[in-house]
């Protein structure tokens, strides 16, 4: 099952495809080296998987994440499967930049200083309407929240398409602003 899981979330596939030829499939593919028995539960493994770095594209948690369990855990061989441990050599590390803007950054955007910032994730999370969710970000800011937030599950969904929502926070946004005579935020999901 490890091999099966290494191979799955690297080079692996259900059949021997005529493409396999043109590229050392060795070279790329993930490794199970280890496997131990879980202490206590029967028929449970842990399985060591290591994977080679060009698999992975520099600085995208994204891709890191896509590649390593994407795949695997809509994976018919396996009854289950729970990721335990991830662990990143520090030259893939290396690659990531950090943030694009640090917290001085949203300070000044935000001109708030000496004291936290006081934000919130909009609820529920899915289900209400653009027009209700810009409605609960203007009651938010209007209240005294400095910004508030998209979950990460909010994308452009159907009851609530990205670009209804951008205008609908857009318009909380000015409004609260007008109100309170100071400036707010939102972070929208735009992935």
């Amino acid at each position: 099952a490890g091999a099966a899981v290494a191979a799955e979330s690297s080079t692996g596939t259900w059949t021997t495809v005529w493409t396999d030829g043109l590229t050392s499939l060795d070279r790329y593919k993930g490794r199970c080296y280890d496997i131990e028995a879980v202490p206590g539960e029967e028929n449970q493994f842990i399985a060591y998987v290591a994977y080679p770095l060009d698999l992975f594209e520099e600085g995208s948690v994204t891709n890191l994440f896509t590649s390593i369990v994407g795949n695997v855990f809509g994976f018919k061989a396996l009854r289950a499967l729970r990721l335990e441990d991830l662990r990143i050599p520090p030259s893939y590390i290396k690659t990531f930049q950090g943030p694009p803007h640090g917290i001085q950054v949203e300070r000044d955007k935000l001109n708030k200083y000496g004291r936290p910032f006081l934000g919130c994730t909009i609820k529920p999370k899915l289900g209400l309407s653009a027009k209700n969710y810009g409605r609960a970000v203007y009651e938010g800011l209007r209240g005294g929240l400095d910004f508030t937030k998209d979950d990460e599950n909010v994308n452009s969904q159907p009851f609530m398409r990205w670009r209804d929502r951008f205008l609908f926070v857009a318009e909380a946004i000015y409004k609260s602003q007008a109100e309170t005579g100071e400036i707010k935020g939102h972070y929208l999901n735009a992935t």
